[in-house]
């Protein structure tokens, strides 16, 4: 049990790790309090040309998501804050997500750009920086030595604040 009703989310990315075809794997996890209620780990569907880009597009991917459960919550009548939590190990797509000026060379994410971007505007989401050392998602994204196995267990415990 939990007395928080902030949905909170944690979102990474694994740019070009597939050595077949250097897609990305992104991945995140959504807490509701200190409750984990959803999380995936998928391949992306495109070539990212920039970390940046990778982590964009799972910030957006983790977006949605928190959205689907806000809309979930809101239509069981639950109570919850209206602005959301989400954590991303990348400053370059934090300071992306604030910007208002698009630029030339993020026009291949405009999408996710946008759509992105107008939550944080609108301030239904809040986009927080955590070390990549402190990324509970980092789990669903790349392989890991049996010491971060643990702490990631701990992690998607303890880890919505």
């Amino acid at each position: 049990k939990s007395q928080s009703m902030l949905v909170s989310a944690f979102s990474d990315a694994d740019w070009a790790g597939c050595v077949d075809d250097r897609r990305s794997t992104r991945g995140f996890a959504v807490f509701l309090g200190d409750n984990l209620v959803s999380w995936t780990a998928r391949k992306q569907a495109t070539v990212s040309r920039s970390s940046t880009e990778a982590e964009y597009k799972a910030l957006a991917n983790a977006t949605a998501e928190v959205m689907w459960v806000q809309k979930l919550l809101t239509e069981l009548r639950i109570d919850h804050p209206l602005a959301a939590r989400l954590w991303c190990d990348n400053l370059g797509a934090k300071y992306l997500s604030t910007n208002p000026v698009f630029h030339a060379r993020t026009k291949h994410i405009e999408i996710d750009f946008h759509f992105v971007r107008e939550r944080v505007a609108h301030k239904l989401l809040d986009i927080r920086f955590i070390n990549s050392g402190d990324q509970p998602a980092d789990g669903f994204t790349k392989a890991i030595t049996a010491a971060k196995l643990r702490q990631f267990r701990v992690n998607l415990n303890l880890s919505s604040g």
